[in-house]
């Protein structure tokens, strides 16, 4: 990973999406490159609002209803992603459950 003063680039991505039946399904992204501030924070958002979101492999593409996803996992976490609506120095006490 390297710093400069426009971007911030990850060597390797894992997206891991948590479905509302209780699957999940995770992709190994390469090479995301994120903006700074705000420009992050608008990145994602664009994403997330979108209705279904596709991701190209090299064997196939995917399509993911975005209404059937009910959270996104993102490791590494995103560096510059800070300000308003972000909740900053948090830790995980326990795992997503599935209720009975």
């Amino acid at each position: 990973m390297y710093d400069d003063e426009d971007s911030t680039t990850v060597a390797y991505t894992q997206l891991t999406f948590h479905f509302i039946n209780g699957q999940t399904e995770s992709f190994i992204i390469g090479g995301l490159v994120y903006g700074q501030g705000q420009d992050v924070r608008r990145e994602v958002r664009r994403f997330l609002q979108d209705d279904w979101w596709i991701i190209k492999l090299s064997a196939e593409t995917v399509f993911i209803n975005a209404k059937n996803v009910l959270k996104v996992e993102l490791k590494p976490p995103i560096p510059s992603m800070e300000g308003e609506g972000v909740i900053d120095n948090a830790s995980r006490v326990t795992a997503l459950t599935k209720s009975r």
